[in-house]
């Protein structure tokens, strides 16, 4: 449901691979909403989707992927866009200008023959923000305000002269360039040293104190999460399994995977011999799906004859401790998922 701050509305997202072997489905039924202002952190395993289901939302999935159904809106002062089918000068206009990507891998992602002053520079000049003679002092201002030093001497350096950390800098500079409501940040973190991770997650906060910027987090870290976001959705194989604020998701999960995920994280001032509890059994391969719940051969929790035989729906979670009211989704049957009937158009389970 479209409330009046929202700023992107993804409705049932469908994103897969046609190969040889059969078809993937990286991207399985998504809802999720971002309000202004807001962070949400994404989070699951690796392979759970997130990524694939980040890049859906700038039409960036890679060939022999594509979108196969569902909405991507992107709300703004001048209307809706639906990124799914909108034409080429509407996804430009959204590109950068509404919403920017920082992807996972910066040295990547940044082309070694260019400065990053050219690189950083050339949103400004597509987007018909600045003049090329402008482009390079807006390029240095930028680099300045992501905490780059010596940013009139970097703007004409090359990417492989620059550290991880700097390199991040310098991507969430460019996607900074053109003011966007929404920041989508892929893994933002990874690889790098426990005092830059640092770093960039202060860098931002900071940006989002300041500028009222949503950001959308895909980490696999739920330390990471519990720092900077508001909400918190887990996936797993393509579908949202629970959503809700931080405080309930971390302190009070209600899914079994998501229970699982945080009992597999070391705790602070835990005995050294402690062993840790991984999430049992291993995510399975892209071509054997398990029928019902995609969770069930690994939960604890698992009823024989339902979580094998039904695809639980999406729910209002109930809040923690038997407060009443309800605090995001959860698809489980343990909480009547199998109640909910079949949206339009779709079989019963």
């Amino acid at each position: 449901m479209k409330q009046p701050d929202t700023l992107l509305e993804i409705e049932d997202l469908h994103t897969g691979f046609e190969l040889d072997d059969g078809t993937v489905r990286a991207v399985d039924g998504v809802d999720l909403t971002i309000s202004r202002g807001e962070v949400l952190a994404v989070v699951g395993e690796s392979g759970c989707g997130k990524s694939v289901m980040a890049r859906s939302v700038l039409r960036l999935v890679d060939k022999p992927g594509r979108i196969t159904g569902g909405h991507i809106r992107v709300h703004g002062d001048d209307g809706v866009v639906d990124m799914v089918t909108a034409p080429g000068p509407d996804l430009r206009a959204v590109r950068g200008r509404k919403v920017a990507m920082v992807f996972q891998e910066p040295i990547a992602s940044m082309s070694p023959m260019h400065t990053l002053g050219n690189q950083i520079g050339e949103a400004l000049i597509l987007h018909g923000e600045a003049t090329k003679a402008e482009a390079r002092t807006r390029v240095v201002e930028l680099l300045r305000r992501v905490g780059i030093a010596a940013p009139e001497r970097r703007v004409d350096e090359y990417p492989f002269q620059m550290s991880g950390g700097m390199l991040q800098r310098a991507m969430i500079a460019m996607a900074l360039s053109c003011g966007p409501d929404l920041l989508i940040a892929d893994e933002p973190t990874t690889a790098l040293d426990v005092t830059t991770q640092a770093q960039i997650l202060d860098l931002l906060r900071e940006l989002r104190r300041d500028t009222d910027m949503a950001i959308m987090l895909i980490t696999h870290d739920l330390g990471v999460a519990a720092q900077l976001a508001d909400r918190i959705a887990v996936m797993y194989l393509g579908s949202v399994v629970e959503s809700g604020t931080t405080d309930t998701v971390l302190g009070s999960p209600r899914h079994p995977y998501t229970r699982a995920l945080l009992r597999s994280v070391p705790k602070l001032g835990s005995r050294s011999r402690e062993r840790l509890r991984p999430v049992r059994g291993m995510v399975p391969g892209p071509y054997a799906r398990p029928p019902g719940c995609p969770f069930h051969p690994r939960c604890d929790e698992f009823m024989a004859g339902r979580c094998d035989a039904t695809v639980p729906r999406a729910v209002p979670a109930p809040l923690p401790d038997g407060a009443k009211g309800t605090d995001g989704t959860v698809s489980c049957l343990l909480y009547g998922a199998d109640s909910v009937p079949p949206q339009k158009g779709e079989p019963a389970a």
